[in-house]
C-alpha cells in the first residue's frame, strides 16, 4: 500500500479515511490499521504470547487439512465491510474459501462472502474485539467468529449471524473443548486450556 494518494498538493482537499490509513501503515510498520463504523482504529504491534496462542490455534485447522483444497487458513488478512464506504477489517486468523484471490475488493481486502471464520486473539483493544467486531462482521454475515479472550481467561464461539449480532454465543473456559461448527470444512475442535496458556498476558513488575 503507498502513501502517495495522502497528498494534495493542488486541490486542498482532506485526505479520506483511507488515505490516511495508508499514510498511518506506512509511519507505523507493524501496528493494525483499521476502519470501524467510519472510524479509524490503530492497533499496536502483538506481544509474543499473542503471537504464541496464533500458532497454536492454527495447528487444529491444519491437521484438519483446512490449509489446502478448499479452504485456506491465513492471518492479517483483510474483510471489507458493508458497514460503511471505507471500513474494513484485518482478523489474526481466517479459514476462506481457496478462490480468494478471485474477491478482492479494494484496498486488499476481500469478500466477506468467502470468509468461513474470523478469529481474534484479544489484546489492549479487547473491548473492541467483543463488541463492535461482533456487530461488523455479523452485519457482514461471516458465519464463524471466534475470540480468544485473553483478558478474562474465555474463548467465545458466535455463529448464526442476525442483522448485527450473533444468535448463538458459546462461551468455554479452561478445562472444556470448543468444537467449531463443521461448516468451516473440516472438525476442528480448541483446547482451551491450551489456547490460553498459550496466550498468557505477562504482567511485568513496575
Amino acid at each position: 500500500m503507498s502513501a502517495a494518494a495522502v497528498e494534495h498538493p493542488c486541490d486542498g482537499e482532506p485526505p479520506t479515511l483511507l488515505e490516511e490509513a495508508d499514510l498511518l501503515m506506512e509511519q507505523l510498520p507493524g501496528y493494525r490499521v483499521e476502519i470501524i463504523g467510519g472510524i479509524l482504529t490503530v492497533t499496536p504491534p502483538p506481544d509474543a504470547p499473542h503471537a504464541r496462542a496464533l500458532t497454536k490455534i492454527m495447528r487444529p485447522f491444519i491437521a484438519a487439512e483446512l490449509d489446502d483444497g478448499e479452504t485456506e487458513v491465513l492471518q492479517g488478512v483483510g474483510v471489507w465491510l458493508p458497514t460503511g464506504s471505507e471500513d474494513f477489517v484485518i482478523p489474526d486468523l481466517v479459514v476462506v474459501d481457496a478462490d480468494i484471490d478471485a474477491h478482492v475488493i479494494a484496498h486488499n481486502c476481500y469478500d466477506p462472502v468467502v470468509f468461513r471464520l474470523v478469529l481474534e486473539v484479544t489484546s489492549s483493544n479487547y473491548n473492541q474485539d467483543l463488541r463492535a467486531k461482533v456487530s461488523v462482521y455479523a452485519e457482514a454475515d461471516i458465519p464463524v467468529y471466534v475470540i480468544v479472550n485473553r483478558k478474562h481467561n474465555r474463548v467465545h464461539v458466535l455463529t448464526e449471524p442476525v442483522g448485527s449480532d450473533y444468535a448463538s454465543h458459546q462461551i468455554f473456559a479452561a478445562g472444556q473443548q470448543a468444537p467449531l461448527p463443521a461448516s468451516i470444512g473440516g472438525d476442528v475442535t480448541l483446547d482451551v486450556a491450551a489456547v490460553l496458556q498459550a496466550g498468557a498476558i505477562v504482567r511485568t513488575k513496575d
